[in-house]
């Protein structure tokens, strides 16, 4: 089956109606792909990661689907490689307890929140008032005189039960929020999000089958709950869902899903910080900007004279690390790729001891380079004072790139970039965006030291 590579799509099921979805390029290789046999064998009979000999086969060829959720809490810095399996024990148990914490604290505030439902219309103005919606009501139906839990954990209603009772009982909890006096600040903010949280829920990756079942949906709207209530500095975003959902398919265990999220948002945290005149990804469409200025001059004119010197075109791959641009199935494999190249043993420790806006900061280092992903070690020795950019530009500019013939020679206006690019969804090489990117952050390195 390995020969020539097993499809790893199987492990992703589609919806049999969702008839143009793009095929993944990705495929399992025997000696290349991290294979479940080959990742056991990475431990040291303590439990201690060989991270070094799994970067590189992560690099060559990604991992093995059945193993995916458990590796990417090691690249995203849930734990520390030279942990062991009783240290690791200890601290998922930790963390699922204090994940339970905070969805309790949520769900005194709101209990929609771990009923197995979620809500797409607003709950409360934004002063605080609360809002009677029908929809709000239907959807939640908390009240327990006419709901029980069924078989599946969501909650079940009974029959006899009308519109009417529902809209009563949800009345209930929206006044029960205001029944104390005026809401904090903080609450009306949280509540606000919770609607636009369920409205990207039941967008995201609708063609999977595992997304059929209302107690994943409702998993997904629970965890950006949460994280929404934690971070309130970014709340939540659009795109959010999108970098949330494969969390979920990969991590059975709800908590430990929402602490691979919270990692990830840890890198990803500043491109959706938002003020009233920028949008926290423009840094990274600024860099890009200057990276391709160093890389392909005649592009970059090209692209500003057309108007798109900002590369406002490129917000959404930076945003959501191109998960529209690849197959389901590609982007993770695209996602592995960059986390293991980019994979600093510090993470973890960096991590536990930083809040949020230090864990953005500058870093230490280990001593043995071999642990480091490759992107990583490239920026180590060029031994630049300012803080590494992250390989999504380059991936960004590898994508570009490969497409600048095309894009000088037929693009006469910015629709026409961005018809051009939106042509490639579903088409891109994931393996070869990430070769391109390193060839072209070595290339820039080499160019921007030069006087």
């Amino acid at each position: 089956m390995w020969s020539s590579g097993e499809p790893a799509d199987s492990y992703y099921e589609v919806r049999p109606e969702c008839t143009d979805v793009p095929k993944s390029k990705f495929k399992i290789r025997a000696g290349k792909t991290l294979s479940v046999r080959k990742w056991q064998s990475a431990f040291s009979p303590e439990g201690l990661l060989d991270i070094g000999k799994t970067l590189n086969r992560i690099q060559h060829g990604g991992i093995h689907p059945s193993i995916r959720g458990e590796v990417w809490e090691f690249l995203l810095g849930c734990y520390d490689a030279k942990s062991t399996y009783e240290e690791r024990e200890e601290i998922r148990e930790q963390r699922r307890i204090q994940y339970a914490r905070l969805k309790e604290v949520c769900c005194e505030i709101f209990p929609v929140v771990g009923s197995g439902r979620f809500i797409t219309a607003p709950v409360v103005t934004e002063d605080g008032q609360p809002i009677q919606e029908p929809l709000v009501a239907l959807e939640t139906n908390q009240d327990k005189a006419s709901a029980s839990p069924s078989e599946d954990g969501n909650s079940a209603e009974v029959a006899g039960s009308s519109d009417a009772d529902n809209i009563v009982a949800t009345s209930e909890i929206v006044k029960e929020l205001t029944s104390h006096g005026p809401l904090d600040k903080k609450i009306i903010q949280w509540l606000l999000t919770l609607h636009q949280i369920g409205l990207d829920v039941v967008r995201t990756d609708r063609t999977l089958v595992f997304y059929e079942k209302k107690e994943n949906l409702s998993k997904l709207w629970d965890i950006l709950a949460v994280y929404a209530w934690i971070d309130t500095d970014v709340g939540y975003c659009q795109g959010m869902s999108d970098l949330c959902s494969p969390m979920i398919m990969l991590l059975e265990d709800e908590a430990d899903a929402f602490w691979c999220f919270e990692r990830l948002m840890r890198r990803l945290r500043g491109n959706f910080r938002c003020t009233d005149s920028s949008v926290g990804v423009e840094t990274q469409l600024t860099t890009l900007a200057s990276v391709t200025q160093v890389i392909d001059p005649k592009l970059h004119q090209h692209l500003d004279a057309l108007g798109g010197g900002d590369y406002l075109f490129a917000f959404r791959m930076l945003m959501v690390l191109f998960r529209r641009e690849f197959s389901f199935c590609d982007s993770l494999y695209l996602w592995e790729m960059m986390w293991a190249l980019e994979y600093d043993p510090d993470l973890f420790m960096m991590y536990e001891e930083a809040d949020y806006d230090k864990a953005e900061g500058s870093k230490g280092r280990s001593k043995s380079i071999r642990q480091y992903g490759k992107y990583e070690r490239e920026n180590m020795r060029s031994g630049g004072a300012e803080a590494p950019l992250p390989i999504s530009v380059f991936l960004v500019a590898s994508v570009l790139k490969d497409k600048s013939a095309k894009l000088l020679t037929e693009a006469r206006g910015l629709d026409d970039v961005v018809k051009i690019l939106n042509d490639m969804t579903g088409n891109l090489d994931a393996k070869k965006a990430c070769t391109g990117a390193m060839k072209l952050h070595k290339k820039y390195l080499k160019k921007a030291k030069k006087p």
